[in-house]
């Protein structure tokens, strides 16, 4: 697993997180959720056509793919995975101002069982959640 490159993309690899609060931040835990179906049906390309522009920005189509392949392939299928918390944000370190989400689950792979995914969604211009960053641990 190489975590160091997907940590490029979140800008926060560790955070405390708090419960979940507000409808800002249950609508960016879905978006995270529906960003990650893609990444676990393999449909890489989608996800990265789906990021928000700042992730399109740090990481290109074709090396997102490669990279994203190299790190979850091995993993095998998502047995299991379950919201540990979420924390609503207006600035991290290295992203623009905006509004973010950090949201971490524990996932349980078929070949590594009790990972820790963090997905970064942030809100784009029209109001919606994009992800921004990923990062597995």
């Amino acid at each position: 697993m190489k975590p160091a490159l997907l940590a490029i993309l979140v800008p926060l690899a560790c955070l405390g997180l708090s419960p979940l609060a507000g409808a800002e931040t249950d609508q960016a835990v879905e978006a995270a959720k529906s960003w990650l179906e893609l990444v676990d049906s393999k449909k890489y390309r989608e996800s990265w056509e789906e990021a928000a522009p700042f992730f399109k920005e740090k990481v290109s189509e074709a090396i997102w793919v490669k990279m994203v392949a190299s790190v979850r392939d091995p993993l095998g299928e998502v047995k299991s995975r379950d919201l540990i918390g979420a924390q609503y944000a207006t600035s991290l370190p290295g992203a623009p101002p905006g509004e973010y989400v950090v949201i971490q689950f524990r996932t349980s792979f078929q070949n590594k069982p009790g990972a820790i995914e963090t997905v970064t969604p942030m809100k784009d211009d029209k109001g919606a959640w994009k992800v921004s960053g990923y990062y597995i641990k």
